[in-house]
C-alpha cells in the first residue's frame, strides 16, 4: 500500500498527517519528510496517524528518532492516534509512556505544551 503524507498547519503546530502503511519500505519516506519539517523550522510538530493501516518497528524507530531530534532543539512531538491496534503497539513497546498521544489534531494542538500524558 501506498504511503500518504500531508503537511498542514494548525496554530503554531505543524501536522504531519501520515496515511496508508510505514513499514520498512516506506519508513524512509516518513523520517526524510520528518526531518523536513524540523530543519524547515518547525518546533511544535504533530503526527496524525488516524490513517495509518500498519505501522512496524521501523515506522516507531522514524517516530522515535523524529521525538529525540525535536526535543534536542526545545520543540514539542505529539502524536494522534485513536486506532486501538495501534495504541497496543505503543502499548506493548511502553512508548505509550514516552510519546503524548492524543485522540484528535485538535486536542493535540490546544496544549501549551506537548508532553508525555498520563
Amino acid at each position: 500500500m501506498e504511503l500518504s503524507l500531508t503537511t498542514r498547519t494548525v496554530g503554531e503546530y505543524t501536522v504531519l498527517e501520515v496515511g496508508g502503511e510505514v513499514d520498512v519500505y516506506t519508513a524512509p519516506r516518513l523520517r526524510e519528510r520528518l526531518i523536513e519539517v524540523v530543519e524547515g523550522g518547525a518546533r511544535k510538530v504533530v503526527v496524525d496517524l488516524g490513517r495509518v493501516d500498519f505501522l512496524d518497528s521501523t515506522g516507531l524507530g522514524v517516530l522515535v528518532g523524529a521525538l529525540k531530534r525535536l526535543r534536542a532543539g526545545n520543540g514539542t512531538f505529539g502524536l494522534v492516534c485513536g486506532k486501538e491496534p495501534l495504541l497496543k503497539i505503543f502499548r506493548i513497546t511502553a512508548l505509550d509512556q514516552v510519546f503524548p498521544i492524543f485522540p484528535t489534531v485538535e486536542a493535540a494542538t490546544t496544549v501549551d505544551q506537548v508532553g508525555p500524558t498520563a
